[in-house]
């Protein structure tokens, strides 16, 4: 390992760029806007995939570009890219990821990064090897041995494992002029823990840096983040503006926290990212960065030159003093030097951390640093049981037998110190009237009977839910737990409660024929808040928290299975058309748009229901009040 301190930390304007090289400027940002549209069109040559990372507390969005943010274009129908707690709508992140800067064999100084901000040349450099349909991201669950080409036989250790691949010499790379590649391989992964906390606060991210082509000296890593911490609103810029960046010398963490009050409310928790230098390698050896930048003149913009970018914000040493001001969070984080040469593997981590307030993410990241000596070796809870749901009238029966290819009750966990061969417990039975990611209400609990836990009440593998609302949504999952390990100690773990949810609609099954089709509510008033039922009749999508006129919703039931509706205003104006060919639900809603995708009126409107297996057709009627 070479140590090198070079330059130091000389911020410049946007201003001061701008004024001698606007023409380039211009010039390159109409380039990253082509770069940026042609993702898509590079996507056949690359497998691009995002999953969500939520076997804990955290919702995190994970790319296999190395991002942290739908980032490339990719179709991610959410709105948040990490969420915590569960189901607040409070956003932490706007980009994250890693940078790698490195002086090749002919002296060049070059950084190749997932994300960054940049008027130069393109915002990404790293993306996936190919296009093969296995060169996405592998989701591998605690135990389970996924055949991953790159890494045969990979063998999960947390809850929920995310791995993938990403280099910065792949074709669309390749494709930027702007671009000179470090040829380096990265292989991702991104582990999370279904266990009480702190754990399940804590994503951790496993980084190993491979070169593949040449040898490469002075090698710094930088963690590039932008912290957003707020109530996510549809306006990202209400988030962003009133927060600011903390430095822990002593944990080597950066934290993005939100300043009480402003339009995005008052966060529960700051964002911490906590970086785990090689094992084997002292931290007080190695030379650390932390260089905070508010807008306009972040870190990431300023400097835009990659050896510009190595020298200050990689190499220099430079420690910057808290941020006083909250103008926005914006910070790197780099640590280094290391000489690789190629097939050599830099592996490092970054835990990012979340808790309640600064003392929460302070004293997780405590806890983090402890199971780092430990190799984040934790007892688990048992896997999920797999989940199946049968629906009757006003009746849901769950079911969850074991399998050969999934059995909680026979599960083993090398890393508890009680030496239990099956320490299995029971199984739990969940249920929300709201969505899949809750609230939720504990229905059931057995146990295994005769021993010196829990209640004692027997092993079941089936429920039955009765009483509910026909033709209304409700969510189900059911867990395992384990029994406590009183060696540890350790408490009882319990599964994800997010492995195996199922949404189910209880109802009749669909009538042979036409006749009984009604409309409901009729008439649908827009005075009254279907919002707010319990179960909710009117349901925005996951990624919104709040009710929208698309939203809205009749419904049309005692359906055939096979069926068409038409809607018609009273002048025989053809409104809508809906096709309905479903054997298990006799229902279909409609959201008060007409086919042009305008919101309907206030009126008296007709519909006829035509049986395609018999050609019966009924006529009705339902009114709409706004």
């Amino acid at each position: 390992m070479t140590k090198a301190i070079l330059g130091c930390f000389t911020p410049r304007t946007l201003r001061d760029i701008y004024s001698k090289c606007w023409r380039l400027a211009l010039y390159v940002a109409a380039l990253s806007v082509v770069l940026f549209s042609n993702v898509q069109t590079f996507a056949q040559q690359v497998s691009l995939d995002w999953k969500i990372e939520d076997a804990g507390e955290v919702r995190q969005l994970v790319t296999n570009m190395g991002t942290l943010w739908p980032a490339g274009g990719k179709n991610y129908p959410g709105l948040i890219n990490c969420e915590f707690p569960p189901g607040s709508f409070e956003e932490h992140i706007g980009e994250a990821g890693i940078w790698v800067g490195g002086i090749t064999p002919d002296g060049d100084t070059l950084v190749s990064v997932t994300t960054s901000w940049n008027p130069w040349a393109s915002h990404y450099n790293f993306y996936p090897p190919t296009s093969e349909p296995w060169d996405t991201i592998w989701v591998v669950t605690r135990g389970k041995v996924a055949n991953i080409p790159y890494w045969p036989n990979y063998v999960a250790s947390s809850d929920m494992d995310l791995v993938c691949r990403y280099n910065d010499y792949n074709p669309v790379s390749m494709k930027d002029p702007w671009h000179k590649p470090l040829y380096v391989d990265v292989i991702q992964v991104v582990r999370a823990w279904a266990s009480p906390e702190p754990l399940n606060q804590i994503v951790l991210f496993d980084f190993y840096v491979i070169p593949a082509k040449f040898n490469l000296r002075s090698v710094y890593m930088t963690w590039w983040a932008d912290p957003n911490v707020g109530y996510r609103l549809s306006d990202i810029q209400l988030i962003l503006r009133d927060d600011y960046s903390l430095y822990f010398p002593s944990l080597h963490m950066g934290v993005g926290v939100d300043a009480p009050g402003g339009p995005d409310g008052t966060a529960y928790s700051p964002i911490g990212f906590m970086v785990i230098p090689p094992k084997g390698v002292p931290p007080n050896k190695l030379t650390w960065t932390f260089i905070w930048g508010p807008q306009p003149n972040p870190p990431g913009i300023v400097p835009a030159l990659p050896q510009d970018k190595y020298r200050q914000l990689m190499s220099s040493g430079v420690i910057m003093q808290n941020q006083a001001v909250p103008t926005g969070s914006h910070f790197v984080i780099s640590f280094g030097p290391f000489d690789l040469n190629t097939g050599d593997t830099l592996h490092f981590q970054v835990a990012e951390i979340l808790g309640k307030g600064l003392d929460g993410v302070v004293n997780n990241a405590k806890f983090v640093q402890n199971l780092a000596l430990h190799d984040f070796k934790v007892p688990a809870a048992p896997p999920s049981p797999s989940l199946k749901a049968t629906t009757s009238n006003h009746s849901v029966t769950l079911s969850w037998e074991p399998s050969a290819e999934n059995n909680p009750e026979t599960y083993t966990d090398p890393n508890r110190a009680d030496s239990s061969q099956h320490p299995f417990e029971g199984y739990r039975v969940y249920k929300s009237t709201v969505s899949a990611q809750g609230p939720w209400i504990l229905l059931a609990e057995y146990d295994e009977p005769n021993d010196p836990f829990g209640h004692n009440i027997g092993i079941k593998h089936s429920y039955t839910d009765d009483g509910l609302l026909n033709n209304f949504t409700y969510y189900y999952s059911v867990t395992s737990f384990s029994k406590p390990d009183t060696v540890l100690p350790w408490p009882s773990l319990e599964s994800n409660l997010n492995q195996n949810v199922i949404a189910v609609v209880p109802g009749p099954a669909p009538p042979p024929d036409v006749g009984k089709v009604k409309v409901v509510p009729n008439p649908y008033r827009g005075d009254v808040n279907y919002y707010s039922f319990n179960p909710r009749w009117e349901t925005p999508p996951p990624s919104r928290s709040f009710w929208m006129e698309q939203d809205r919703k009749i419904q049309f039931i005692n359906l055939p299975q096979r069926c068409e509706i038409k809607i018609y205003t009273l002048a025989g104006t053809l409104v809508q058309t809906i096709e309905h060919d479903n054997a298990a639900y006799g229902y279909e809603d409609w959201n008060l748009t007409s086919m042009v995708g305008q919101a309907v009126s206030s009126g008296i409107y007709l519909f006829t229901v035509k049986n395609l297996n018999t050609g019966s057709v009924q006529v009705g009627n339902f009114v709409i009040i706004k």
